[in-house]
């Protein structure tokens, strides 16, 4: 079988998934023209072993594969100075995050640490209406195996009123916690 055959066989059974993130986005994958703008201005690019560009490039051939089982769509930091460069406004966090979802999905999380973060910042702003870092830091440290990793920060932190013992109180919670029940209402 021919290289360009693959190529076309691999299309046409992952025009589907690419249909589901640009659902999922509200992103159109076929607006990217691979000038590599995205690439050139992402200060996560150094620690990704896919360049974002790529990830595009990946959902034009509707390589899934490919575009879901790399570090880079869990590294996106969502900074949107991709989105500022890019001269056909495409939103690539939005089509990360669209990978991201699909990846959860199907049990393919690689990066299980920044998944396991953003679960629990999440929580904590769903919890409180707001961040409590101590929390979240402890969270963290206990479930990733790293207990005493930020330990001798702490006392420094502390002293400068960086991280509070009692997390602080915000008049917004009740909504913020509507938004995820609304959220989580419209879910698939």
């Amino acid at each position: 079988m021919s290289a360009a055959t693959e190529l076309t066989r691999a299309w046409a059974n992952g025009a589907g998934f690419v249909r589901e993130v640009e659902r999922l986005s509200g992103q159109k994958v076929a607006s990217c023209y691979q000038c590599g703008k995205c690439t050139a201005g992402c200060p996560m690019a150094a620690d990704m072993d896919v360049a974002p560009r790529q990830i595009l490039r990946f959902l034009q051939l509707g390589l899934q594969e490919e575009a879901l089982n790399n570090s880079t769509i869990w590294l996106c930091a969502s900074c949107m100075t991709c989105v500022a460069r890019c001269p056909r406004e495409v939103d690539l966090p939005r089509i990360m995050d669209a990978l991201r979802q699909i990846a959860v999905r199907r049990g393919r999380v690689k990066e299980r640490r920044v998944y396991l973060f953003h679960r629990l910042f999440l929580a904590g702003v769903r919890r409180g209406g707001r961040l409590d870092e101590l929390r979240l830091v402890l969270g963290y440290n206990l479930r990733s195996g790293q207990l005493f990793k930020d330990a001798a920060k702490a006392p420094a932190l502390f002293l400068k009123g960086k991280i509070r013992v009692l997390p602080e109180k915000t008049s917004g919670a009740a909504e913020v916690q509507q938004i995820f029940a609304r959220w989580e209402a419209r879910k698939p």
